[in-house]
């Protein structure tokens, strides 16, 4: 009886995930182009049609359209799909850490926000301010709900990354993007400092992978956006950071 309790909670909590999930799409798809999120109905990118609400059910309206638009038939990228299934997933992954509680709350809010801020670097090499002023939100109510951060933690963190990228900036111009520096200031008050650096240390061999990649490929545009591999160390050390840095120091005996 517990084990279907969980089972039927676990599944809300994913429903609940690719439902925020759907609504991260539409900002995602309207921030870069400065339409409003907060009103107007969701419509197909390529013929403009509003789409009715039976046709806007999470992942399964994908399916049961088959991928294509029921107006014009044009295809609809899978990419709106993965980005529910993704935040579904991240809504579990969280719950299973932290539960039905306030903290699951900002984290999960850290997590949606990363999302968007993630695929619009991706598309359009920038970090929007708005979604960093968004995630100063959870950010500030990490102090409350996460108290073993101390203070001083958090604000060496807002400088540990952000400064030396920054003065990195100065000598390399197109290091990195102002949207970066940004992102780790919000990110080191929210993590502290040792799990900034474990963030940090993650997004760079992430994306130091996918950079020898592209350096290795016959194209003369070599840039990228470094931003989603930010994003993701910033939600890996967030879950996992304490349990990450305490094997660490257990590996080598400290």
């Amino acid at each position: 009886m517990v084990e279907l309790i969980n089972i039927i909670l676990y599944l809300y909590i994913f429903v609940i995930g690719i439902v925020i999930g759907s609504f991260l799409n539409v900002v995602i798809y309207r921030v870069p182009k400065e339409l409003s999120f907060a009103k107007g109905r969701s419509f197909c990118s390529r013929c403009h049609a509003p789409i009715k609400g039976y046709h806007n059910i999470p992942v399964f309206s994908y399916l049961w359209l088959r991928g294509k638009c029921a107006d014009c038939g044009e295809s609809i990228s899978i990419r709106y799909p993965l980005v529910e299934l993704l935040t579904g997933i991240i809504a579990v992954l969280v719950f299973a850490v932290y539960g039905f509680s306030f903290q699951w709350l900002v984290v999960f809010a850290v997590g949606a926000i990363l999302i968007c801020i993630t695929m619009i670097d991706f598309d359009t090499m920038i970090i929007p301010n708005g979604l960093v002023l968004a995630l100063m939100a959870p950010a500030l109510l990490s102090f409350f709900f996460f108290p073993q951060v101390g203070i001083l933690s958090r604000v060496i963190g807002i400088f540990v990354i952000s400064l030396p990228m920054l003065i990195l900036v100065l000598f390399i111009p197109d290091a990195f993007g102002g949207g970066d520096i940004k992102l780790m200031a919000v990110a080191g008050f929210m993590l502290g400092w040792g799990n900034t650096l474990l963030a940090t240390f993650i997004g760079l061999l992430l994306g130091g992978v996918v950079a020898v990649r592209l350096l290795a490929k016959k194209t003369a545009d070599k840039h990228m956006a470094f931003g989603p591999y930010l994003c993701i160390g910033i939600m890996t050390a967030l879950l996992f950071g304490d349990i990450i840095i305490q094997w660490y120091f257990n590996l080598f005996g400290l």
